[in-house]
């Protein structure tokens, strides 16, 4: 193969180029316009939520989603430990800490089971993730926080389009985030979302996002917020995109079943799964190495020779340089196998037949 097959790139068609085009000539090429409030309203609707505040990003939506439910100094917010840094740093943002829980491992989410013993008298919420395209037992979790009285913050930033026992990912907790990525199943460019059926919370990200400027009153800032918010320019792109998604989402399994099939019989990878309650949209297809037979490392480097790109996966929240001698290391043993054994595989929409015949053919031959 001639040609690097890339491990994700944006799938834009003449669609996205008109409707980006459509708010140039607009004018308003900023924070407002026809397709922010059209984006946030549509995106909420597929996910079946009320509300959308969109954002500049994936973290700064989690930073919003945690400012506007109070966490703050002194509190604690569980986290799963194999997740993107963006997880914890939101967190540290508002002052509180983090305490990383334990994944699953076979779905690499945070494991619900283990989640009660990290809660305290200063616990105020807890994040969790859809890791790469598979849905968390929400169900457990969400019983685990009203049992206690916490806050619950869903990170769907790599699951759109992900299901649940039959509903959309998003759908859950107190407020739900997104991030829209260049590498993301639907992008922006850069951009995020929070999605919630709070009227109250919708209102205070809306303003959050803004500076904190009142609604009636220009340039009247009722508390401190942020400048957050997402442009005309990139939800033209994000409309678009999320007309198509569900023409990704076929892609995305449909290349992912092709993987299974040809890279089942090989003994030294450990497929990803599906479990009964979810629908895996596969944002990357990933996979387990086992260290013994052959180095991770050394496989994306082979990978590499071939014109095949891949990646590594997340590093363990308790293994980074700022949170290792603040985390107190137990019990994390799951998430530090995967991490160090994970490697997500060309996951692209643009991804042909072909080229994953071609990247299981590699495999095999080492």
């Amino acid at each position: 193969m001639n040609k690097l097959i890339t491990i994700s790139e944006p799938n834009i068609s003449k669609k996205e180029i008109s409707y980006v085009l459509k708010a140039v000539k607009s004018g308003w090429v900023s924070s407002l316009g026809y397709f922010v409030n059209k984006f946030e309203g549509d995106f909420s609707k597929y996910c079946g939520r009320k509300y959308g505040v969109s954002v500049s990003n994936g973290t700064v939506a989690l930073h919003l989603a945690l400012t506007a439910l109070g966490v703050g100094e002194g509190d604690e917010v569980i986290v799963p430990n194999f997740a993107f840094i963006a997880v914890a740093n939101a967190v540290i943002y508002t002052g509180a800490n983090i305490v990383p829980v334990d994944v699953e491992p076979d779905t690499w989410n945070i494991n619900s089971e283990k989640i009660e013993a990290k809660i305290t008298k200063k616990t105020k919420a807890i994040i969790f993730v859809h890791t790469y395209g598979h849905p968390a037992e929400v169900d457990l979790i969400l019983e685990i926080a009203k049992k206690y009285n916490l806050f619950v913050i869903e990170d769907a930033a790599e699951s759109h389009g992900a299901e649940y026992k039959g509903k959309k990912v998003g759908k859950f907790g107190d407020i739900s985030c997104f991030s829209f990525y260049g590498n993301k199943t639907i992008t922006t460019g850069e951009g995020g979302m929070c999605l919630t059926d709070d009227n109250k919370l919708y209102k205070k990200m809306a303003l959050l996002r803004d500076h904190g400027m009142a609604t009636e009153k220009k340039y009247w800032h009722e508390f401190i917020g942020f400048n957050y918010r997402l442009t005309n320019l990139q939800a033209a792109l994000g409309c678009a995109q999320l007309e198509r998604i569900e023409e990704f989402i076929k892609i995305k399994r449909k290349n992912a079943a092709l993987y299974m099939k040809l890279l089942k019989n090989i003994p030294w990878i450990i497929l990803p799964s599906e479990k009964e309650y979810a629908k895996n949209t596969y944002w990357m297809f990933s996979i387990l190495v086992d260290s013994k037979k052959i180095s991770r490392d050394l496989l994306i480097k082979k990978l590499k020779k071939a014109n095949i790109d891949s990646r590594n996966f997340f590093y363990p929240i308790s293994d980074q340089p700022p949170y290792k001698d603040k985390v107190e290391d137990t019990d994390l043993e799951s998430s530090k196998k995967i991490a160090y054994s994970g490697l997500s595989l060309p996951s692209s929409t643009k991804l042909t037949e072909k080229e994953v015949n071609y990247v299981c053919k590699v495999l095999k031959n080492l």
